[in-house]
């Protein structure tokens, strides 16, 4: 178990790779969370991926924990996690690495709305930001040094800012911004990627100090803004300040550490390519993504390589990164929502020498 000391430095934590029950559920009980007030902590590497807190682990990750079951379906026991399905169903629980908006460009007040912050406003998580004194909690220490744990599910760079609630809070009213302290008391830039993106072992890791002189039930709020697009994720960890070591409890009605292994009901995709006119200099490529696994996903990232010399122009139905001769293009506002074999197109132009012979890309939910 981790152990944290107040005041003192916590080593990064490895990944766990084994895909075992029992011991994944120990790294998610394991939960210790976040770190120092006013600190900018600077890392190596580039923080790359979709993906939510796992430590402390946020409404959408543990309530996922809690309601999966041996066969795959989303069943919770929890009340807190049970009502949010019974306002939005149980597909954002696959989804649980997807609370973004698009649209975000890193803002916070006055731009998520009062009552929505642990959904960021995206209203396919509206029921995660129900009022509730039964959502699974990360016990921790004020003041104490800890091992931070963010899941990467994809790939792109950014910074993460870290908020707690002001003293007093009430998790039976409704979260707003007055409820929240001004400023993060932990701001991280890129942090390194541990692992390979599409996993739950796959994360951000890093140590800093909680907050001092903190007490009772609290919600860490994190938004983890994008470098290279305007896209944000926004998340709510609650946690209660009593003493603990990370220890979660209102998971399947325990903090008891068994349960199925999560690796394989997070949704899969696939993504085909084919050339719908070309020219001397250029041609224009239309994607299929489909959704080829059995539950729904409420979005999708396609990965490529271009040929040598070659260079898109233009992309419609996707939002697109590039790095070099890599592309990732992430589903549109209006083509992520995708039901078990449904499909979505986007297409691009690509100036350059030569085709592309590629038909099969990489898919991923996110």
């Amino acid at each position: 178990m981790i152990t944290t000391r107040p005041g003192s430095e916590a080593a990064p934590r490895t990944a766990l790779p084994t895909r075992t029950r029992a011991l994944f559920l120990v790294l998610v009980s394991l939960l210790a969370t976040v770190p120092a007030v006013g600190l900018v902590v600077t890392a190596g590497g580039a923080a790359e991926a979709h993906g939510t807190p796992m430590k402390p682990g946020s409404r959408t990750f543990l309530c996922w924990q809690d309601a999966l079951t041996d066969t795959g379906e989303i069943k919770p026991v929890n009340p807190a996690c049970r009502a949010a399905a019974q306002v939005g169903g149980t597909t954002p629980f696959y989804n649980w690495f997807s609370v973004l908006r698009s649209d975000g460009a890193g803002r916070t007040r006055g731009f998520v709305p009062d009552g929505e912050l642990c959904s960021g406003g995206n209203t396919n998580f509206t029921g995660f930001d129900t009022p509730s004194a039964d959502w699974p909690l990360t016990h921790l220490t004020s003041g104490a040094t800890v091992d931070f744990s963010y899941n990467a599910w994809a790939a792109h760079p950014g910074w993460f800012h870290v908020y707690v609630t002001e003293d007093g809070f009430d998790p039976t009213r409704a979260l707003t911004w007055a409820d929240m302290e001004e400023e993060p008391f932990l701001s991280v830039d890129h942090p390194p990627l541990n692992g390979s993106p599409g996993s739950v072992e796959a994360d951000y890791r890093w140590s800093g100090q909680l907050p001092e002189g903190k007490s009772g039930r609290h919600v860490i709020y994190m938004v983890w803004q994008r470098s290279d697009s305007q896209e944000t994720f926004y998340s709510c960890s609650d946690v209660v300040f009593d003493g603990g070591n990370g220890e979660v409890t209102g998971v399947k009605d325990s903090g008891d550490p068994t349960g199925p292994d999560p690796d394989p009901v997070s949704g899969e995709c696939t993504a085909t390519r084919g050339t719908t006119g070309s020219w001397s200099g250029g041609h224009q490529s239309e994607v299929t993504v489909t959704n080829s696994g059995d539950v729904p996903m409420l979005g999708w990232m396609v990965d490529w390589t271009l040929p040598a010399g070659q260079s898109v122009d233009s992309l419609w139905n996707g939002d697109a990164t590039y790095d070099g001769q890599d592309v990732m293009v992430h589903n549109a506002g209006h083509n992520g929502s995708l039901d078990p074999g449904e499909s979505a197109t986007f297409g691009y132009v690509v100036s350059g020498p030569g085709g592309d012979g590629t038909t099969t890309l990489s898919c991923r939910v996110g």
